[in-house]
């Protein structure tokens, strides 16, 4: 197991540098969405896997809406899609009714959930990489969190006594997430000091550290996730990661943080 996801990073990381840092846009964003839609699959199948296709498909098809009105700079139509999100499948669900038995208003609730979880907060990236080196940003949000993860990981293996919350996630320690912020504030410090992004100061601890607990607050959110819907992994995508979901799970829950950072102290 370990070798599969040691093997998946090497040939992942690489390519995810290619694509962020050096790609035409479009490649990214193209990426953002595909994730987007993967994630998005491995959601419906983890909390209702007997939403009818035409509800999926409407997450997918406005989300796509979403990322291609941010491409095109119409920031604007954002409220209103996410109004979509909330009014279309209230209308499927009027004109299709559920099976017999069936909760109405909880499946309504996970299909807007979905592109609120998942496709909101990659879209933000879109916008975080328009500004001033806003590519390196993501590099430092993604450098945190996945730091984060794997001092998280082998803290956790290697010293991990005391449960965080067992009743979600019985291998999770307090340990394995004390060792996941250090970790995360040491990659951070080493990231500004070479790349001199911003510099080292009481603002920008901060932000790491909200940026690692948020990060482990997602994680667990995912988990609390699978439990309720009696999985193991989002699916098996990834050899040694499980899904899409399983790997940005903690992304997800941080990068608003760094959204909101950046528009009040540096745009």
């Amino acid at each position: 197991m370990q070798l599969k996801r040691w093997l998946t990073g090497i040939i992942a990381i690489p390519i995810l540098i290619y694509i962020i840092g050096f790609c035409p846009r479009w490649i990214f964003y193209l990426l953002l969405y595909l994730v987007s839609l993967a994630g998005l699959t491995e959601f419906y199948r983890i909390t209702t896997p007997d939403l009818h296709i035409i509800g999926k498909w409407a997450g997918h098809l406005l989300s796509l809406l979403l990322f291609l009105s941010i491409y095109k700079g119409n920031i604007y139509f954002i409220p209103a899609i996410i109004a979509l999100w909330a009014f279309v499948p209230m209308t499927l669900f009027m004109l299709i009714p559920p099976s017999h038995g069936r909760q109405s208003t909880g499946d309504l609730g996970k299909a807007l959930l979905g592109p609120v979880y998942i496709s909101l907060p990659l879209a933000m990236l879109m916008i975080m990489d328009r500004y001033p080196q806003g590519n390196i940003w993501i590099f430092f949000l993604l450098s945190v969190i996945f730091a984060g993860d794997t001092g998280a990981f082998y803290s956790g293996k290697l010293f991990g006594k005391h449960k965080l919350h067992e009743t979600i996630s019985p291998k999770k320690t307090w340990e394995g997430a004390v060792g996941g912020l250090l970790t995360s504030i040491i990659v951070a410090f080493w990231f500004l000091r070479i790349l001199r992004l911003h510099q080292v100061d009481l603002s920008m601890l901060a932000l790491v550290l909200c940026l690692s607990v948020t990060g482990q607050i997602g994680d667990l959110a995912e988990s609390m996730l699978k439990r309720s819907g009696g999985v193991k992994d989002s699916s098996q995508i990834l050899p040694g990661h499980g899904g899409i979901l399983d790997r940005i799970d903690g992304l997800l829950f941080a990068i608003p943080v760094l959204y909101i950072y950046l528009h009040l102290c540096i745009v």
